[in-house]
């Protein structure tokens, strides 16, 4: 069988990068691990064919070249996969979904021959054998949690790496925390799952082999689900990375509580992890009480991130409002914490009530359950009707993007973390980084509407803080990204009131 694999473009969110991708030449952020990593797992017989829309658009002959589409990806690509299998349908193409949208989108046999529901690696063997005998089932779900031995190396044969950003690994699955609004528990369980050193290794190998050379993100939704595990692996990571000459630099996305941890902030840095991004979510501690995101409580979290800061990391950080306990001043609040913690690239956006989470199961019940969330938190349309005027919400959200992203503001916070940055690990600088800077300099210097700015903050970084001065670069790149969307989310127009 033919069996093409394709996933879906990504929308205009923080997380996809698109305004900042052209300034070094790429057209996507990351490459589809999901998709890598189930196609070791068809058989062995079955051609494949991998389309990442990101990458290349979905031709028709790619459609005939098909006998079977399987499509993956996150609720935040609904729209998208379900156009997708419109287009595959029509031609009488039999289709299958999977990924996290599986698990959160209860209407998806509606467009799909096939779902699978739950991790791949007890599923495909079935499904593979079903699709060749004509008798595939119209929904596979996976009866338990596999342990990540089984997992594959990804099909790196699928793609070619130079299109993107970053390379991707994933070595574990699952958080311990509890979060309210967190569907990550719901999907994948709160016992992380890891994958041994020896497994983590020989996708280091493979990428080495591939001639990739530069960032590597750890895909996981907490690197540190499980600490003792993580200790195992890091000195291994770190020696195999000197012994090939640190070839790569990594980051991922933790808990906060990596603050605590000294040992383990020592063996990423020794193991070359230059950023981490943090669900930091809220100033406001009865907030966080509320989310049950107690690993954020009782601390103070400026320290906690400076102390993360100090190892040579940059932090990244999530933030929410929309919370019950949220006060009038949040908005203030979330500005003036983001600015006293000099953290870059702040990603806020509005709470989600997303499907199966015990946010969603609790408003529902509450009966304040507008719509299904399109997984976008971006999104002006509220799903929930929350405690404070809906209006105000929205109105106060983007007051914080105005503020945080205006250039001046932008800068002076990135020279402020520059200011106590010593990073740990130069790489040399290869031909995409020479391209992202030329391009600064013409589109955010010359034709930038903030020129001014731009060339204060160039000029410091590069006669103040030349010890980072690539950092500052790569930060003034991606602020042009938040930037970009800051100003049409704000220009947008407002959603009509809900009723409160």
């Amino acid at each position: 069988m033919n069996a093409l694999l394709i996933y879906p473009e990504w929308p205009d969110t923080y997380w996809s990068f698109k305004h900042a991708l052209p300034f070094e030449g790429k057209r996507s952020a990351y490459p589809p691990l999901g998709l890598l990593t189930v196609a070791p797992l068809l058989p062995r017989h079955w051609k494949k064919r991998l389309v990442d829309t990101n990458i290349r658009q979905l031709t028709d002959a790619d459609l005939r070249w098909a006998d079977v589409a399987l499509l993956s990806g996150m609720l935040v690509h609904k729209q998208d996969l379900i156009r997708i299998l419109a287009r595959c349908r029509a031609r009488g193409l039999r289709t299958v979904i999977g990924g996290p949208v599986a698990s959160s989108v209860e209407e998806l046999p509606r467009y799909a021959d096939h779902v699978v529901i739950g991790e791949a690696e007890d599923l495909m063997a079935e499904l593979a054998a079903d699709l060749e005998r004509g008798t595939a089932k119209p929904v596979y779900k996976a009866s338990q949690l596999p342990g990540l031995d089984r997992t594959p190396l990804p099909d790196l044969s699928l793609i070619n790496p130079r299109y993107y950003s970053a390379m991707a690994i994933q070595y574990s699955r699952g958080c311990p925390f509890n979060c309210e609004f967190c569907d990550i528990i719901e999907i994948y369980g709160r016992r992380p799952r890891t994958k041994s050193p020896t497994q983590v290794l020989a996708e280091l190998d493979q990428l080495y082999d591939r001639r990739w050379r530069g960032s590597v993100f750890i895909v996981d939704d907490n690197f540190i689900g499980n600490k003792r595990k993580v200790k195992e692996l890091l000195p291994a990571v770190a020696d195999w990375n000197r012994r090939h000459g640190r070839p790569f630099n990594f980051f991922t996305e933790a808990s906060l509580n990596l603050a605590d941890d000294t040992e383990l902030l020592s063996m990423m840095k020794d193991a070359c992890f230059t950023r981490v991004f943090l669900g930091i979510e809220t100033p406001v501690e009865a907030s966080l009480k509320e989310a049950q995101k107690m690993q954020n409580t009782r601390r103070s979290l400026v320290e906690s991130v400076r102390r993360i800061q100090s190892y040579g990391l940059e932090v990244m950080a999530g933030f929410i409002v929309g919370f019950d306990n949220d006060p009038e001043d949040v908005f203030d609040r979330q500005v003036e914490f983001i600015t006293e913690s000099t953290i870059p690239l702040a990603m806020v956006g509005l709470l989600l009530a997303l499907p199966g989470t015990q946010l969603y199961r609790r408003l529902l019940k509450e009966g304040r359950i507008i719509h299904e969330s399109r997984g976008d938190n971006m999104d002006l349309h509220l799903n929930f009707i929350p405690r404070m005027n809906p209006q105000r919400l929205v109105e106060g959200y983007r007051s914080i993007l105005q503020r945080i992203y205006q250039p001046e503001a932008y800068y002076e916070r990135v020279l402020r973390f520059l200011e106590r940055y010593k990073p740990h690990y130069h790489r040399r600088r290869s031909a995409s980084d020479y391209l992202a800077l030329a391009r600064s300099i013409l589109r955010q210097g010359v034709l930038g509407e903030a020129r001014s700015s731009y060339w204060k903050f160039f000029i410091q970084a590069a006669t103040r803080y030349r010890h980072a001065f690539d950092t500052a670069i790569t930060l003034a790149v991606m602020g042009h990204h938040f930037q970009t969307l800051t100003r049409m989310l704000c220009s947008a127009p407002l959603p009509e009131p809900v009723s409160s």
